[in-house]
């Protein structure tokens, strides 16, 4: 069963790729949605897929790109939506 879920990720998140990371795995795991950067300098993610699916990019998010260093991940379950592709908005 498809959901959508919002992410907002906390820490050493801007100026490392951290976008353009979470988009290309988004893309392999097969998910939809988007990726932005927040003038708080946290990432926010939409990402719309199953469960397990999501269940895994959470795991990703956690680590993100190599000179990432997350300190907080903050999950909301949203309405689902659907979109084309993961973009980076």
């Amino acid at each position: 069963m498809q959901q959508t879920r919002r992410y907002r990720i906390a820490g050493r998140v801007q100026g490392v790729f951290y976008r353009a990371s979470a988009r290309s795995k988004a893309q392999e795991l097969g998910l939809c949605g988007w990726v932005r950067n927040l003038a708080d300098g946290q990432v926010e993610v939409l990402a719309t897929g199953d469960a397990q699916t999501l269940s895994d990019f959470e795991e990703w998010m956690w680590q993100g790109p190599e000179r990432a260093r997350v300190e907080g991940l903050d999950i909301e379950v949203e309405q689902l939506q659907v979109f084309e592709g993961f973009q980076i908005v």
